[in-house]
């Protein structure tokens, strides 16, 4: 039934378009009969992607474009311009057929020609504008028939006055024909790029620059910017024109002037970002052209400009990227960014941002701000400007605390490396750590065997010996270690208040954590804390600039049977030290001793464990948990079981579970039939039009209803697309 409506509608579609196009050969004499039956063409190529093609096929194409040559009426011309437009734009197939030097002769003419409205011109411009988009045959075209001259001529033309009054009917009328203009020539220069199209366009630069300081309306900017930075995108040669007709300062005026009222009116905000846009367009691929923004202060603008409380992340992150390419080759821009405080916001950006794009702009500028950094750090008066005595005095003069940026900037180089050398210092220490350690337990171990081997003699002096000789050992490397972290954290605390002024007392805040918690821990914990404290400092630090330690993993040890009396020995003695040595808090944990903690004779699994810990009558604080939280858990599982027979993890039962979820008949349940609606087999051949036969993303694609799957989809096609004399749209 649907298949049948497909085809009627289809067949109506082709016989409309075949009478239309009768009308029109037969109501020559008719003006607005043509221009109806023209609209109505439009109207059906719109609603039908394949109105066109056959619309194409039948002729009527060719058609239309000889009408819009031939017609004496100017309504007549219009409409025809206008339904090839939208008809090359629905298909690229129309738009090759229409671009041909004719046409575009033809159009030109239209445009040249005084006796020609302004409707007829912007249809032409129309036309020429949807030939050329994403075309690079209709590019070369255009510049072939010289109708990119003609276009050029419109746009100093047909606007003759900068007082834009665009209530008057007329005024808004040439201010469209304008816009369209410029439209067309981006995309004669633009997507894909033209080198030869953007030459013969850069001759318009003086122009645009005179519109720009003479008009400063959103209606005039937003069009010139986008002309301008599309003409000089990727292209040295005409981006060193532009700047040598003083482009540059004039963009750098606009700049200025909309930096300034951003702070009263949103819109002027916005403005400034798409010029931020066209200026970065002009420095991007030359960096050594931001000399020129440096007269301006452009630098501190921006930054002021970044402050506005209205701009998305997108925008944000445009005028940072201007950022970085102003200061990347320019040390005056450099030393603007320093003297506005810019460092701290980058730094803010880079730590409190989400967004990748702008984390990696704001890192950009930070680098080139490394490399003024180093230079300032050598020597204070060697820094200069590349200017003479005479400037750099005015220069001081202005500047009377010139010397005290230079000074920031040598302390942020300073911590820096401090940082860096610290985190290597570290490192060393920590290997140095785990040799001593590892010598120490050889030692005890040889002094235990000496004790075994002395035990018939002096037993009790040579054993009270050996345990003040291990707690005097075991002291000295608790003491070292709790004083290495204290140590490190003190230095940390303090660089980073000063490195990062912006997120000091957040980070003071988890160092103090830090600490408290190193303090009120165990003495075998402290050297784990110490390591958790310079990986969260590093974290917070920018990663391309501070280098992250290496992390040390906690020593897992797999619980074998002991059969050496030496090594019992020593881990007895060991834990007693510890306990003796570990604050009031660690001795409430480790003053009863289960059956859980000391058990190394015997190798221990999930079963037995269980059973020893229950069998102990005195159990320490974790074990005593441990056993409370697995008979809750058993006491639970015995009550849903009593109420639910169901619940059994037996293989035998699951195959019982299995079987009584079928009906007690022993069939199992099929699926309701539900059959396919009208809109389900449309939303069914929409989607193998639009994805080929890929069931499972049509099926999330549309709404079908529940119970559909993947499979259905695929029948019922194919089910379809067999009947005879129906045909899948």
């Amino acid at each position: 039934m649907l298949f049948k409506r497909r085809s009627s509608s289809c067949l109506e579609m082709k016989t409309d378009l075949n009478l239309l196009l009768e009308c029109l050969k037969y109501q020559m004499d008719n003006a607005f009969s043509q221009k109806e039956a023209l609209v109505t063409i439009h109207s059906i190529c719109q609603q039908n992607s394949n109105a066109s093609l056959y619309f194409r096929e039948i002729g009527g194409l060719m058609f239309v474009k000889n009408l819009a040559k031939s017609s004496e009426h100017s309504m007549v011309k219009e409409a025809a311009l206008y339904t090839l437009g939208a008809v090359a734009e629905q298909n690229v197939y129309c738009q090759q057929t229409l671009c041909t030097s004719e046409l575009f002769e033809d159009l030109t003419w239209f445009l040249s020609n005084n006796d020609s409205n302004t409707n007829l011109k912007r249809m032409s411009v129309y036309v020429i504008l949807v030939l050329v988009s994403n075309n690079r045959t209709g590019q070369t075209l255009v510049r072939e028939t010289g109708c990119i001259s003609v276009l050029s001529q419109l746009f100093k033309t047909v606007l003759s006055k900068y007082e834009l009054n665009l209530s008057d009917g007329n005024v808004f009328q040439s201010y469209q024909l304008w816009s369209s203009v410029c439209s067309t020539l981006c995309v004669c220069v633009n997507n894909p790029q033209n080198d030869e199209n953007q030459m013969l366009c850069s001759s318009l630069f003086p122009h645009a620059n005179d519109w720009l300081i003479n008009c400063m309306k959103p209606e005039i900017i937003r069009p010139i910017c986008s002309f301008i930075g599309l003409t000089l995108a990727n292209n040295t040669y005409v981006q060193k024109y532009f700047i040598s007709v003083g482009g540059l300062d004039v963009l750098s005026q606009v700049l200025v002037q909309l930096e300034s009222d951003s702070h009263k009116t949103l819109s002027s905000a916005k403005l400034a970002v798409v010029v931020t846009k066209t200026v970065d367009a002009c420095i991007a691929d030359n960096p050594t052209f931001g000399v020129v923004l440096s007269k301006y202060h452009i630098v501190s603008k921006l930054l002021a400009l970044l402050l506005h409380e209205s701009l998305d992340s997108g925008e944000k992150f445009s005028i940072i990227l201007t950022v970085g390419h102003c200061t990347e080759d320019c040390e005056e821009n450099q030393y603007d960014l320093f003297k506005s405080n810019g460092l701290p916001l980058m730094i803010q950006v880079l730590t409190e941002s989400q967004n990748e794009e702008l984390n990696k702009a704001a890192t950009f500028v930070l680098h080139n701000c490394k490399k003024i950094t180093e230079k300032l750090s050598l020597s204070l008066g060697e820094y200069s400007f590349d200017e003479n005595e005479e400037q750099l005095k005015d220069v001081h003069m202005k500047e009377k605390n010139l010397e005290d940026y230079w000074k920031k900037a040598k302390e942020i180089l300073h911590r820096i490396e401090q940082l860096e050398r610290e985190g290597n210092e570290e490192r060393v220490q920590r290997e140095k750590y785990k040799d001593y350690v590892s010598s120490m337990n050889i030692n005890i171990q040889n002094t235990l065997k000496h004790l075994h081997a002395d035990s018939s003699g002096g037993g009790p002096k040579a054993e009270d010996k050996d345990k003040s000789q291990s707690t005097k050992l075991q002291s000295y490397k608790s003491h070292e270690v709790m004083s290495k972290a204290c140590t490190n954290d003190d230095q940390m605390k303090t660089l980073l208040k000063s490195a990062n002024p912006v997120n000091a007392c957040y980070r003071e805040s988890g160092q103090n954590k830090t600490l408290c918690k190193a303090n009120s821990s165990c003495n075998q914990n402290l050297r784990e804390e110490t390591t958790f404290e310079k990986k969260n400092f590093v974290s917070q630090s920018s990663d391309h600039i501070f280098k992250h330690p290496t992390p040390i993993a906690k020593n897992t040890k797999q619980q074998l049977p002991v059969t050496d009396p030496f090594t019992l020995c020593s881990d007895i003695i060991n834990k007693e030290v510890i306990g003796f040595l570990a604050s009031d808090n660690c001795s409430k944990i480790l003053k009863y001793r289960c059956s859980g903690c000391i058990a190394v004779g015997k190798s221990l699994n999930s079963r037995n464990f269980s059973k020893l810990l229950h069998s102990c009558p005195y159990q320490c604080d974790r074990h005593k948990v441990i056993v409370e939280a697995e008979d809750k858990y058993k006491s639970g599982l015995r009550k849903s079981l009593i109420c639910n027979k169901k619940i059994l993890l037996t293989p035998r039962r699951r195959r019982q579970l299995n079987n009584e979820s079928t009906t007690p008949g022993g069939i199992k349940k099929r699926r309701i039939r539900k059959n396919f609606t009208e809109e389900e087999v449309n939303y069914l051949f929409n989607g193998v039009k639009k994805m080929g036969n890929h069931w499972n993303l049509i099926l999330w694609s549309f709404p079908f209803q529940q119970g559909r799957k993947a499979v259905d989809l695929a029948h019922k096609y194919h089910k379809l697309t067999k009947r005879p004399k129906c045909v899948a749209p």
